[in-house]
Order: structure tokens, then sequence, then C-alpha cells
């Protein structure tokens, strides 16, 4: 398989990982859209959320640890953005499942 994200999360791309467990992998962003722009991944590789149905309970741990995340790193109390792309039209670049998080500075809506 020829995933960019898969390589990431297996070690065998260098990234700036920024939490790591045996289902979840996060890391900075290398093009960031926002002072903070974290990438948040399952490893298990997953085309799109139309290919996720079987997987909530991974999908509410991802949830679950960007909220923790952004405690960690001191970002929660200000606020911050969490977006799915998904397919062509949504604008999704990399054909495996991601979150972006964005954070650091107000974000404007609508986007795009």
């Amino acid at each position: 398989m020829d995933c960019i994200f898969c390589k990431l999360a297996n070690h065998e791309i260098p990234t700036e990982v920024v939490y790591e467990d045996d289902e979840i992998f996060a890391f900075n962003d290398a093009s960031p859209q926002a002072p903070v722009h974290l990438l948040v991944i399952p490893k298990k590789h997953i085309p799109s959320l139309n290919q996720a149905e079987d997987d909530g309970k991974l999908l509410g741990d991802i949830l679950t640890r960007i909220a923790k995340l952004a405690k960690e790193q001191g970002f929660s109390e200000d606020g911050y953005r969490v977006v799915n792309n998904c397919g062509k039209d949504g604008g999704q670049s990399v054909d495996h499942l991601h979150f972006h998080v964005l954070a650091g500075r107000s974000l404007q809506w609508p986007p795009g």
C-alpha cells in the first residue's frame, strides 16, 4: 500500500509525533493552516469516513483523544476546530481517514 499516512504511522517517514498508541497517531501538519495544526489518524487504514461505519468505537476514541490533546497542549480553553474532509469535493487530499485539529488563533466561519 502506498499511503503516506500509513507510512508516517509506521515510522517509515519521519514526522513530529504528538501522540501515539496502538490505534491512534497524531502529528504536526507539514503545512500548518493555524499556529496549531495537528493531524489525528487511525493507524488502521480507512480510506474515508464513508468506509468507517464499522469503526464507531475507534472514531469515538479518536475524538476523545483530540479533546485530551487539546487540554494537554493548552488550547482547549480558547477553543479549537476539528475538521474531517470526506471525498474529493469535500477537500480530502489523502485517502486515509484523518482529522485536522486547528487552534492558536480566531478561526473564521464559514471556511472556504
